[in-house]
């Protein structure tokens, strides 16, 4: 992968492809959750949004660490991304779980699966009350892409 834009990377994944949300555990796993909605809301700087149940473990593992890595999985990764939302992080690792490989990103400790075609570091900024969810606003420390554009899933 190569470094990208910001907005190379809203080029990449627009319509809104599936999503996992990345965080780290306390015991340093890398745990995945699907969000079916992100969106950039600043170029300059870079800011993206996205938002998870109040219930979430994955946002529990945000506000707790204020870092998250955002991945557009590919079509590699289809089987695995439902899965991933149907199974807490709290007392599983889901890349154990489901075979999903991880590979490292720059200067992160958190992983992202093998087979990502966008990914997107950033650190929170805001955490927002809507409703049952959290919007959670972060500014973008680096995007990484894969200039073959792998087909992406497109499901919810």
């Amino acid at each position: 992968m190569n470094k990208i834009t910001i907005q190379e990377a809203h080029k990449l994944t627009s319509p809104g492809p599936m999503t996992l949300i990345c965080t780290e555990t306390p015991d340093k796993k890398t745990n995945l959750a699907p969000v079916g909605w992100w969106t950039i809301l600043s170029y300059n700087p870079g800011m993206i949004g996205f938002a998870m149940a109040k219930t979430s473990y994955s946002g529990e593992m945000v506000r707790r660490a204020k870092k998250v890595i955002i991945t557009i999985p590919s079509e590699e990764l289809d089987k695995v991304i439902i899965p991933c939302g149907t199974t807490t992080g709290r007392d599983t690792d889901k890349a154990e779980k489901f075979g999903i490989a991880l590979e490292d990103v720059p200067d992160s400790t958190i992983k992202v699966p093998t087979n990502s075609s966008v990914v997107v570091k950033a650190d929170l900024e805001q955490t927002v009350e809507v409703g049952d969810h959290y919007l959670y606003i972060c500014s973008v420390q680096q995007a990484y892409g894969d200039e073959d554009n792998k087909p992406l899933v497109w499901k919810y």
